[in-house]
Parts: C-alpha cells; structure tokens; sequence
C-alpha cells in the first residue's frame, strides 16, 4: 500500500493509548524486543521524549529519545517491517533530531549493532558519525555496538542580552 494511496504520514508525540500498536510495530521490527513493562515506564519518564509514524490511523513507525540535561540519547528507533525502505526511518530521526534541537540538546548519541548496515547507513545520512564501540553491548548475542553521535554548538547570545 503507497503513502499516496494510504494517506499522509503524521509525525506526532506518541501517547498512552499508541501502546499497544507500538508494541505491534516492536515485535515485527526487533528479533528481542522491549517488552510491555519497559514501553509502560517509558511513558512515564519525565526525560523521555517518544514519536510516532502515523498512516491512515495505523502507527507503522516509532522512535525516542531522553534528555538528560542538554543531552539526547536515543533509546528505539523502529519502522515496521513492511514500511521500510521507504525513507521513513529518516522522516522519523529528522523529527527526533529536530526536538532534541529544540530542546536545547547539543549532543545526539545512540547505539547501533554493529551488523546493522542499514541503520548505520541511515544515521551517517543524518550527520551521526562513530564515536567509538561499546564491545558485547547486546545481551542477546553478545554483539558490539557502535556508538554513533553528532554535537551541536549553542547559539551565541547576541550583544546586549543577559
């Protein structure tokens, strides 16, 4: 089904009553997905800061970030199965970027398995680079990941103000 036969693509904060499609969009994307508890207390995390992907009222993509202080650490990044490849994964950490942005973040980091080529190819696209490994990082398979990041400098304050 083509986003011009479904209907536009609405990025908006996720809320509580997006769990359980958000779970859905979870377990087709991840081999060990987050489990019901974890998204429970995500949602009343007061760093916590969550997106959806919204198509004709079916919630096919979801990802977030906390900020701690002026930096954003994303926890999930996750488009369902049969959506990607479509440029939605970019439309979404377009969207986390941005809010971290604008919420005074000047640092943006994640984890990445390290086979994940696609993912890996995605954040670079956004100006993310590797800023070092966290090695046996997934409990699952023992697997590296990358930590990947980029950083941005506050604006100057202009002349005058306090």
């Amino acid at each position: 089904m083509g986003e011009e036969t479904a209907g536009p693509i609405i990025v908006r904060r996720w809320e509580k009553a997006d769990l359980e499609a958000v779970l859905a969009v979870e377990e087709a994307a991840f081999g060990h997905p987050w489990n019901r508890s974890a998204f429970e207390e995500e949602l009343d995390n007061p760093v916590a800061n969550y997106f959806v992907l919204e198509q004709a009222g079916r919630i096919i993509a979801y990802g977030g970030f906390w900020l701690v202080l002026d930096e954003a650490q994303v926890t999930n990044v996750a488009v369902h199965p049969d959506y990607q490849g479509r440029g939605l994964g970019k439309k979404l950490l377009s969207a986390l970027l941005d809010t971290a942005a604008e919420l005074g973040a000047v640092s943006f980091t994640l984890e990445v398995r390290r086979s994940n080529k696609a993912a890996i190819k995605l954040y670079e696209g956004a100006g993310l680079r590797v800023q070092g490994v966290r090695p046996g990082y997934y409990a699952d398979t023992g697997e590296d990941a990358l930590l990947m990041g980029c950083t941005w400098h506050a604006e100057p304050e202009e002349e005058g103000e306090a």
